[in-house]
C-alpha cells in the first residue's frame, strides 16, 4: 500500500435497520415513509394527503353558520325606533311612533280605491287636516294644493285614461325663497280593493308626513323647496303621478325625485333604481344615508321586467324627464295586495330605518349644488351596492368596466403563474401541465353544466307531480331541494375525473388547485363577456375573482401552494368575505322573490324559476367552496350525501310541511268576479247571456281548492271563448289580467247584483268622412272602473280616434284596450272613432265594442250566493271579490 493510499479516507455504509441512516440519494422518489412526522394538528385533521372524512359535516356547518349568524341578521337588522318620549333627547330627528300613529289613522279608513268615499273624501280630509296642523307654527313657508286632473297615457299596450283623480301636493320652502329648483318626494295613499294597504303604500305616506313635520319645525335651513306629492291613484295604475308631472303648476320646477313604494310590509327599504344617467344622485345618497341598502342588480332585474310590477318612478322619468331614486319595501311580500296587509304587523323599526334615511336624503339633495343644474351632471350609469348594510360602494359604469377588465386579466395572469409553479415544483414539463389544465377546464365546465341541468330537471319534475311551491312557506326547502342538487352536480363530475385518473403523478392537492384555477379563469372570461355586453351586475363575478386571486397570492408568497392540504387555509380565509356578502344579498333576493311566485300566474313554473335562481346563486356563493370537497377522504361518499339531503327534502315536500299555504301569513290568491256577460248581434239583439264566477288564478296550484270550493269541479277554462268573443268576453281589470286571460276559469252561477250605473255606450252620431271612411261619435258612462275593448270588423281599419295616439302610431294589435277610471266626477266620457274600409262597403258591420264594468268597492252588492261561494274557499285563500259585467256591442 502506497503512502498516498494510506491518506485516503473510505466511507463504508453498513446495513442498518435505522431508516434515518439511509443515503438520501437512495430513497425512493415521492416516498413519504421517512418524511417529518405530522404535528398534533395535522394528526387531527389530515390522513395521508387528504382531510379526514368526518370533518366534512363541520366544513358544511361552518359555511351554514356564517350564513345564519352573519348574513341573515344583517339582511333584517333594523335600528331602534324612537318614541314620542325620546323626542326631547333627540330633537330634529324622525320619530317612528308618530309615523306609526299616522299609518294606523290612515288604514282605519279601510281600503282606499279610486272613486270610493274612503279615497276621494275620507283620506283627502285626513291628510289635509294633518297638513294644516303641520303648517301652524312653522318657520318655513308651506303651501298645500289639492289637484283634480284628467288625462291619459299608454301603459304597456293599454291606453290608461283617468278623469277627476286627486293629488294632495305640499311644498315646503325657506321663508321668502324664490328658488325655482324643487326636490319631489312621492308616495301614494290609495290601495287595491283587496286590503287596507298598510305596507303598500300607507307606510310610506306615514313616513313622508313625519319627515314633513320634522322639516317644518327644524331650524336647519333648506336651500331649495321640497314638494311632497301624496298621490291618490297609483294602483290604477300610475295615473296620479302622470297627472302631476304633466299638468301641475309645480311639476316643471321639479329637478330630482325620491319615489317611495312597497311590494311588502316592513323590513328595510331598498334602493333599486337610480338616475338614469345621473351619478350625482348616488353620490348624495352615499353622503347622506344612515342605513344603506341598495343594489344595481335589483335595478337591472326590475328594468328587464323580471319583477312583475311598476312604480311611479317610470312615469316621472318617461313623461317628465325627472331623474331620481326609487326605493321600496320588499320584506313580507306574502301579504302584499291582500287583506292581511295591516298596520299591526308593520315593524316600528322599519319606520325608523326609512325615516332616518329619507330625512337625511331630503336635506342632502335639496341642498346639493347639482340639483340646480342636474343636466350638467348627467354622466352615465352607475354601479352601486351596500356591504351588509354598513356602507355603500358606488362607482361609475366607466370605472366599473376598467375595474372588471383589470381584475379579470390579473386573475388570469396569476392563475397562469400558479400553473407554471406547479410544473416547476412537480418536475413535470409545462406542456404536460397545460394539457392537464385543458382537461381540467373541460371537466369544470361540464360540472357546471351538469350541476345546472339537475336542478332544472328537478324543477320540471316537481311541477309534473303537482308539488310546485312546496318551499313557499318553508323556504329552507329550497336549500335542500335545489342547492344541494346543484352542489352534487358541481362536485361529482370532478370526483369521477379524479377517480378515473387516480394514478396521475400530480398530487391530489395540486390537482384540486388546478381545478380552482380553472374555475377562476372561467369566471374571469365570463366577467369580460358580460362587461362587453353592458351588464353592470357582473361586479359580483369580479369580486369573486378578486378574493380568490388574493388568496392565491398569499399561498404563493408563503409557499403553502406546494403543500398537500395547508394551502386550503388561506383559500378558505379569503373565501369567507365574498361568501358572507353574496349570501347576504342572495338572502334578500330570495326574500323578495319567493312571495312573488304566489302572484306570477299560472303560466310560470315557479320551481323551474327557483331552480335557475338557485344555480346562479350557488355558482356565485360556492363556486370556490364545493371543489374543496375533493380534498376529503371518501369524497365521493360525502358528495353523494348531498343527494341524500335532496331525497329527504323531496319526501318532506310531500308531507303537510311542504304544503305551500298558511292562513294569514302565506296565502293563496284568487281574484273572483261575480260576472254577468251579455253579447249582442249586429241587429242589437241579445244572442248570448250568462252569469257566473270569473276566477283569475294567481299561481300554479289552482287544483288545491278543487275539492273545497262550491262547484269548482264544474269550472271551465275560458280559452274557447277567446277564439270567438272579443277579448274572450271577459271584464279584464288591467293589462296583467289581459296577458293571462286564457288561464281564467268560469263557473256558472246566479246573476250578480250590479250598481245602477251599468257601463253603457251611446251612439251620438255616425258620419261619412269619405267614400272609404266613417266616423262614430259615442259616449261612455258607468262605474268608477271600466274597460273598453275595440275590434274593427270585416276589413275595417282604425285610422284615427280621440284616445291616445300611440296605439295607432305604433300599430298595436287589436282589440285595443282602453282602461278608464274616474275619481270625484263621473260625467260620461265622449269619444270618437274613425275607421276605413278600402272597399267602401258599409252594409256590413264595422266595429265591435266590449264594455267591462267593475264595482270594486261596493261590498253591499255581494249577494248571499256569492258570499257563500267565497266562504267555501279554504281558510288559507285570500280571494279578492267584486261584481262585474261585460257586454259586447256591434256597429
Amino acid at each position: 500500500m502506497s503512502g498516498s493510499e494510506k491518506n485516503v479516507r473510505r466511507r463504508v455504509i453498513t446495513p442498518t435497520s435505522d431508516p434515518t441512516n439511509i443515503d438520501p440519494l437512495l430513497r425512493p422518489r415521492g416516498s413519504q415513509q421517512y418524511e417529518a412526522q405530522p404535528n398534533g394538528c395535522e394528526r387531527a385533521f389530515v390522513r395521508g394527503n387528504k382531510i379526514k372524512w368526518f370533518w366534512a359535516p363541520a366544513f358544511f356547518g361552518f359555511w351554514l353558520l356564517l350564513y345564519v349568524t352573519i348574513s341573515i341578521p344583517a339582511c333584517h337588522r333594523l335600528p331602534r325606533p324612537l318614541t314620542i318620549q325620546d323626542e326631547a333627547t333627540h330633537p330634529d330627528q324622525f320619530i317612528a311612533e308618530r309615523a306609526e300613529k299616522n299609518l294606523r289613522e290612515l288604514v282605519s279608513l279601510g281600503p282606499r280605491v279610486v272613486g270610493s268615499r274612503q279615497n276621494e273624501m275620507a283620506a283627502l280630509k285626513m291628510l289635509s287636516q294633518k297638513m294644516q296642523k303641520i303648517r301652524s307654527g312653522t318657520a318655513n313657508d308651506i303651501e298645500v294644493d289639492v289637484q283634480v286632473a284628467s288625462g291619459s297615457y299608454v301603459h304597456w299596450s293599454m291606453v290608461n285614461m283617468y278623469q277627476s283623480i286627486q293629488n294632495i301636493v305640499v311644498k315646503i320652502s325657506p321663508k321668502n325663497s324664490n328658488s325655482t329648483t324643487y326636490l319631489l318626494v312621492n308616495s301614494h295613499y290609495d290601495s287595491v280593493p283587496a286590503g287596507p294597504g298598510a305596507g303598500d303604500d300607507g307606510s310610506m305616506v306615514a313616513t313622508m308626513m313625519e319627515v314633513l313635520r320634522v322639516l317644518a319645525k327644524s331650524d336647519k335651513p333648506l336651500k331649495n323647496p321640497v314638494v311632497f306629492l301624496f298621490n291618490g291613484a297609483e294602483e290604477n295604475p300610475l295615473q296620479a303621478s302622470h297627472a302631476f308631472i304633466t299638468q301641475h303648476k309645480w311639476a316643471k320646477y321639479c329637478k330630482a325625485l325620491i319615489n317611495l313604494d312597497s311590494c311588502g310590509n316592513g323590513g328595510r327599504e331598498i334602493l333599486f333604481q337610480s338616475g338614469p344617467n345621473h351619478p350625482w344622485l348616488m353620490k348624495n345618497y352615499r353622503r347622506a344615508i344612515k342605513h344603506p341598502y341598495a343594489s344595481t342588480m335589483g335595478e337591472e332585474l326590475f328594468q328587464h321586467n323580471f319583477i312583475p310590477s311598476d312604480t311611479d318612478f317610470r312615469i316621472f322619468r318617461d313623461h317628465g324627464s325627472v331623474p331620481g331614486l326609487d326605493m321600496a319595501y320588499t320584506y313580507n311580500g306574502f301579504v302584499y295586495h291582500t287583506r292581511h296587509d295591516t298596520a299591526e304587523i308593520f315593524p316600528r323599526g322599519s319606520f325608523q330605518h326609512t325615516g332616518d334615511n329619507l330625512l337625511a336624503l331630503v336635506r342632502q339633495i335639496a341642498n346639493s349644488p347639482e340639483i340646480e343644474n342636474s343636466a350638467k351632471y348627467a354622466k352615465g350609469h352607475t354601479i352601486y351596492f351596500d356591504v351588509m348594510g354598513w356602507f355603500l360602494v358606488f362607482y361609475t359604469e366607466t370605472e366599473g368596466v376598467i375595474l372588471n377588465v383589470i381584475v379579470s386579466l390579473v386573475s388570469i395572469g396569476i392563475c397562469g403563474y400558479a400553473i407554471k409553479l406547479i410544473s416547476v415544483n412537480s418536475g413535470i414539463k409545462l406542456e404536460k401541465i397545460l394539457r392537464k389544465v385543458g382537461h381540467t377546464l373541460l371537466v369544470q365546465i361540464l360540472s357546471v353544466v351538469v350541476g345546472a341541468v339537475l336542478p332544472v330537471l328537478l324543477g320540471l319534475f316537481m311541477d309534473a307531480v303537482h308539488l310546485p311551491l312546496s318551499w313557499f312557506s318553508n323556504s329552507w326547502l329550497i336549500l335542500g331541494l335545489y342547492f344541494t342538487t346543484f352542489f352534487f352536480g358541481l362536485a361529482i363530475v370532478p370526483a369521477l375525473y379524479f377517480h378515473w385518473t387516480k394514478h396521475d403523478k400530480l398530487p391530489i392537492g395540486q390537482r384540486i388547485q388546478l381545478l380552482l384555477h380553472c374555475h377562476c379563469v372561467l369566471l374571469s372570461v365570463l366577467t369580460l363577456i358580460f362587461t362587453i355586453c353592458g351588464i353592470r351586475s357582473v361586479f359580483v363575478l369580479m369580486l369573486s375573482c378578486l378574493f380568490y386571486t388574493v388568496g392565491l397570492i398569499i399561498n404563493i408568497a408563503t409557499k403553502l401552494h406546494t403543500k398537500d392540504v395547508a394551502w386550503v387555509i388561506p383559500h378558505i380565509v379569503c373565501t369567507v368575505p365574498p361568501f358572507v356578502f353574496f349570501a347576504y344579498f342572495s338572502h334578500g333576493f330570495f326574500t323578495t322573490f319567493i312571495p312573488m311566485f304566489g302572484r306570477f300566474g299560472e303560466n310560470l313554473n315557479p320551481d323551474l324559476a327557483v331552480a335557475v335562481f338557485s344555480v346562479a346563486v350557488g355558482f356565485l356563493c360556492c363556486g370556490f367552496i364545493i371543489p374543496v370537497l375533493q380534498l376529503f377522504n371518501k369524497s365521493k361518499t360525502i358528495i353523494c350525501g348531498l343527494m341524500g339531503i335532496t331525497l329527504l327534502c323531496f319526501i318532506i315536500a310531500m308531507t303537510p310541511i311542504g304544503f305551500p299555504y298558511r292562513p294569514q301569513t302565506n296565502v293563496q290568491r284568487f281574484a273572483v268576479l261575480h260576472t254577468k256577460r251579455t253579447f249582442h248581434d249586429a241587429e242589437n239583439n241579445v244572442r248570448r247571456q250568462e252569469s257566473g264566477y270569473f276566477i283569475m288564478p294567481q299561481d300554479r296550484r289552482t287544483y288545491t281548492v278543487k275539492n273545497a270550493v262550491i262547484n269548482m269541479t264544474q269550472a271551465q277554462r275560458i280559452g274557447s271563448d277567446c277564439d270567438k268573443e272579443i277579448n274572450c268576453g271577459l271584464p279584464l281589470y288591467n293589462q296583467r289580467w289581459h296577458k293571462t286571460r286564457k288561464n281564467s276559469l268560469w263557473i256558472p252561477a246566479s246573476p250578480p247584483v250590479l250598481g245602477e250605473n251599468v257601463p253603457t255606450v251611446l251612439l251620438l252620431s255616425k258620419n261619412t268622412v269619405s267614400a272609404t271612411r266613417i266616423r262614430y261619435e259615442m259616449q261612455l258612462s258607468g262605474p268608477n272602473h271600466m274597460a273598453l275593448f275595440i275590434q274593427p270588423l270585416n276589413g275595417a281599419k282604425m285610422m284615427d280616434w280621440s284616445f291616445h295616439q300611440a296605439p295607432l302610431r305604433l300599430s298595436f294589435e287589436p282589440p285595443y284596450f282602453i282602461y278608464f277610471s274616474w275619481g270625484v266626477n263621473g260625467d260620461p266620457l265622449k269619444f270618437w272613432l274613425e275607421l276605413e274600409k278600402p272597399n267602401g262597403n258599409w252594409n256590413s258591420t264595422t266595429v265591435e265594442l266590449g264594455l267591462g264594468g267593475h264595482w270594486t268597492h261596493h261590498k253591499e252588492l255581494i249577494t248571499p250566493d256569492f258570499r257563500k261561494f267565497l266562504d267555501s274557499f279554504p281558510h288559507y285563500v285570500d280571494a279578492t271579490p267584486w261584481p262585474a259585467s261585460f257586454e259586447s256591442r256591434i256597429f
